[in-house]
């Protein structure tokens, strides 16, 4: 019963999470768009830091929006009810996990094994040095000298 009672605390707290990320979300596109349709005048150096401000704040807003996207997808499992079953391993993911990250998906185990396999799935190493094999389909071909090329610099 323990564990129904934090998944419904935890519920709550995704909902209002999502609510204020919906908000900060709001108040973020509403100031991207209102900075890109200003044009105030300046030097250069206002400009540089208007458009840095504006970088960072679309920046923010991509990170809230990935947030969100996982929040709902969190409470989409919750109505499903795999809310707090690992997506690989199906094993339940501690409380103590969800209460430091509510939309989290993965129990630490599978979470471990994905950062240090990558997302991919994919367990096969990489082989690096077979990056530059693209070069051996041109070793057929000669090599270009810059004066068999005619350019035209009149445009």
């Amino acid at each position: 019963m323990a564990r129904k009672d934090a998944l419904l605390r935890l519920h709550k707290s995704l909902l209002a999470r999502r609510a204020e990320l919906m908000k900060r979300l709001g108040m973020e596109m509403r100031d991207l768009s209102i900075g890109r349709n200003t044009h105030q005048a300046g030097d250069s150096a206002d400009a540089a830091f208007d458009t840095g401000n504006h970088e960072i704040s679309s920046q923010l807003a991509e990170i809230e929006s990935r947030e969100l996207a996982q929040v709902n997808r969190a409470l989409l499992r919750l109505k499903e009810g795999t809310y707090g079953l690992c997506e690989i391993c199906g094993c339940r993911i501690p409380v103590a996990r969800l209460n430091a990250l509510p939309y989290s998906t993965t129990c630490i185990k599978c979470q471990r094994e994905m950062e240090e396999h990558g997302d991919s799935g994919d367990r096969q190493e990489v082989n690096w040095d077979r990056v530059a094999d693209v070069e051996r389909r041109f070793t057929d071909r000669r090599d270009v000298d810059l004066s068999d090329i005619e350019m035209d610099l009149s445009r």
